[in-house]
């Protein structure tokens, strides 16, 4: 019989700690870090609400919310749950996911420069699905299973090419950044050489865009993506042995390349899911895991931060989409690639002036 006993706080390298307790197990807990993980979310979910009573049939946040409780009006329930709801739903369970995904190379990097789409696993996504797109048309089923294999396949080539008597971060960067140009390449060259129908609707997919996300396509994302969250959460005291260098551990007991390819491939999975019903949405991964590292004040990017901020950026990003340009609506990615690109040039200044 397990017995509960009580929890504690504590000061753990000047951060405080809660560490709830039971005969077998324990578990240490940042208060800022949940604190954090918290009021991202909580402002994730306001500003979903938010997108909601946004539109051509504005609503109010009240009718919104009784709306989603069953007590809305058939019209305010078929504009908000049919049409809206599933978008909303899609920027929060991909902005999870992309958040995560980027934790997780940015932990086995070792630095802040090692997202999926700096490394090309996002580039390898679009090519297996342009493949697919230009030779059998979009459907979510195909365009999906080519986003994973097209992924998959860039991580194990990467993987492979970054592999010398050993595993480093920055030389997994360097191949990843070598490989993404080549994919570009070939991913213009195969949209020049599609039907013009094709090229445009794949050039639109390519942006990386919400604006026809169905409920179907983010019931199936979430059936892959809750999976291998959960995996990944298994996972993340391992993740973290691994900063601190293959030797020691090692020597507390982690299998270092089993654990490492294991990450990289649910790291993968998770950016092809997303990359697989919305294209390819860039910049999320990169920066949701700095802006909650410091947010944390952690040593570290922390899996359920990243996942929270994550879903914060791309929700936000998308109501800019939406409404930036009404009635006319952009593409998320064309937004989140505005936003990333000044954020990149201010953490390559940040990471310059610590050399």
């Amino acid at each position: 019989m397990t017995v509960l006993l009580p929890p504690s706080t504590e000061v753990d390298a000047g951060r405080r700690v809660f560490v709830p307790r039971t005969d077998v197990f324990s578990r240490r807990i940042g208060v800022r870090a949940t604190v954090v993980t918290v009021a991202a979310l909580l402002a994730a979910v306001a500003v979903g609400v938010f997108a909601l009573t946004l539109g051509d049939a504005p609503f109010s946040p009240g009718e919104v919310l009784m709306t989603l409780l069953g007590f809305g009006e058939p019209r305010a329930e078929l504009v908000i749950i049919e049409w809206r709801l599933p978008r909303v739903l899609a920027a929060l369970v991909f902005g999870i996911a992309l958040g995560i995904g980027g934790a997780i190379f940015q932990s086995l990097t070792r630095n802040p420069l090692g997202s999926p789409d700096v490394i090309g696993f996002d580039a390898g996504a679009y090519t297996g699905a342009l493949i697919v797109i230009t030779t059998m048309g979009i459907s979510v089923a195909s365009t999906a299973a080519a986003a994973l294999a097209g992924g998959a396949a860039t991580a194990l080539l990467v993987y492979l090419l970054a592999f010398r008597r050993g595993f480093t971060g920055f030389r997994l960067i360097i191949v990843g950044i070598g490989v993404a140009s080549m994919l570009a390449s070939v991913n213009t060259w195969i949209i020049l050489n599609a039907d013009l129908r094709i090229a445009m609707l794949a050039s639109a997919w390519g942006a990386g865009s919400l604006n026809v996300i169905t409920a179907e396509q983010v019931a199936i994302a979430a059936c892959v993506i809750v999976p291998i969250g959960i995996a990944v959460a298994t996972l993340a005291d391992r993740m973290h042995l691994l900063e601190l260098g293959d030797d020691t551990a090692s020597a507390l007991g982690v299998r270092t390349g089993g654990t490492r390819l294991t990450l990289i491939i649910l790291g993968v999975c998770l950016t092809a899911a997303v990359t697989a019903m919305a294209g390819p949405i860039a910049f999320i991964s990169l920066a949701a895991p700095q802006i909650a590292r410091r947010l944390t004040g952690s040593a570290s990017v922390t899996l359920t931060a990243s996942a929270a901020v994550g879903a914060l950026l791309l929700v936000s990003s998308d109501v800019l989409a939406q409404r930036l340009f009404a009635p006319t609506q952009i593409p998320v990615g064309i937004v989140t690639v505005c936003l990333g690109g000044v954020y990149l040039v201010w953490l390559l200044i940040q990471e310059a002036r610590k050399r």
